[in-house]
């Protein structure tokens, strides 16, 4: 029996609006599981679900084994951080972290020792007589999500916590989350829209569009083995790439150039005629010709130095695609070359339902 299950999980508001569909998950106690996807997905509503604060239109939400579907937010034992501060401005550090606490009417040197404890974990010992005012981006959220921990509930819920912040405060706040969550281990949800966050901090990733799961996964179950185009293009930074075609005689055609697909696809012929979608990742090309790989000329459109490795954005019949290479490799704009994808690095996508092949 897993820890949480939720079983057939749909959201109907009273206009019709059907936002999730049929969400089954199993969560393991202490897991960090990680919702993704683009804006309006479903994403956060499932969590409000989990949360209390919607309710649930049809399906089952168990804990423990125990179905909870009518049972509020406060009997849930759960604590969610969300994406705005939420913190009292009036109050320091100290009080709003022990706000919680106070309310439960906990012993003053209880929630003295927990503050502290809790600042330590999140480096605001030296912040607790400050308000929030005095404080960056960065770290109000440490003190939400410190007023959050403290309570010490089985479950933490948060929802896009990161997107207040600055790119540099984000990846810093990416490993203190991930290091609360190993010395806490309460089961964590996290949403976010971020593809790097779910990568970065999940066990595993829920991936869902338009209200419907499209994926579970590890990181590295989602990153290699995509179920379908969406799943694909989603996630990695740079995106996969797309090239789109028929199958003529055993290969997809783009332009005048002819890729043979019966090296990647054994029994090819059952494809005849029908639209496939040819796929590969930006990181997993060489450029010039190598063996074993596939050959693609193209046109370079544009360059993006990043310091390290080039996002080289190409042109191949009437494709276009990005390739990551090696910053001492960086081609010339408008200059014609040839690239490399190893045969064990390209996915195949059916082209009606978009879902993998093989």
């Amino acid at each position: 029996m897993a820890y949480i299950e939720l079983k057939n999980i749909n959201k109907i508001y009273p206009n019709g609006f059907h936002a999730v569909h049929n969400f089954n998950l199993d969560i393991e106690k202490g897991e960090f599981v990680v919702f993704v996807g683009p804006s309006g997905c479903g994403k956060s509503t499932t969590l409000r679900m989990i949360a209390g604060l919607e309710d649930i239109s049809k399906g089952d939400f168990l804990m423990e084994g125990r179905r909870v579907n009518g049972i509020g937010p406060r009997e849930r034992g759960v604590a969610m951080v969300f994406q705005s501060y939420a913190l009292y401005p009036q109050m320091t550090v100290f009080d709003n972290i022990a706000f919680g606490l106070t309310l439960q009417g906990v012993d003053e040197e209880v929630i003295e020792e927990r503050v502290k404890n809790t600042a330590r974990i999140l480096g605001l010992t030296d912040y607790l007589d400050r308000l929030p005012r005095a404080l960056s981006g960065g770290q109000r959220q440490r003190v939400a999500i410190g007023r959050a921990i403290i309570r010490k509930v089985n479950i933490f819920l948060m929802d896009e916590p990161l997107s207040n912040l600055d790119a540099k405060q984000r990846v810093t706040m990416r490993s203190e989350i991930a290091q609360i969550h190993r010395e806490t281990g309460a089961t964590t949800i996290y949403v976010t829209h971020d593809q790097t966050e779910a990568m970065t901090l999940a066990d595993r990733i829920v991936v869902m569009k338009d209200g419907y799961v499209q994926q579970i996964g590890t990181p590295y179950e989602l990153y290699f083995k995509p179920a379908n185009v969406f799943v694909a293009g989603f996630i990695g930074e740079p995106p996969m790439n797309f090239l789109r075609g028929k199958v003529q005689n055993g290969a997809i055609r783009f332009g005048d150039q002819r890729l043979d697909l019966s090296r990647r696809l054994p029994g090819i012929g059952d494809w005849e005629g029908k639209p496939v979608v040819f796929g590969f990742r930006p990181e997993a090309v060489r450029l010039g010709e190598h063996p074993d790989a596939y050959q693609v000329r193209c046109q370079v459109e544009l360059t993006e130095m990043l310091g390290d490795n080039t996002n080289v954005y190409i042109k191949a019949g009437e494709d276009l695609a990005i390739l990551k290479v090696d910053s001492h490799d960086t081609p010339e704009t408008d200059a014609e070359l040839t690239f490399s994808i190893p045969y064990g690095s390209v996915y195949l996508f059916d082209g009606e339902t978009e879902n993998t092949i093989g």
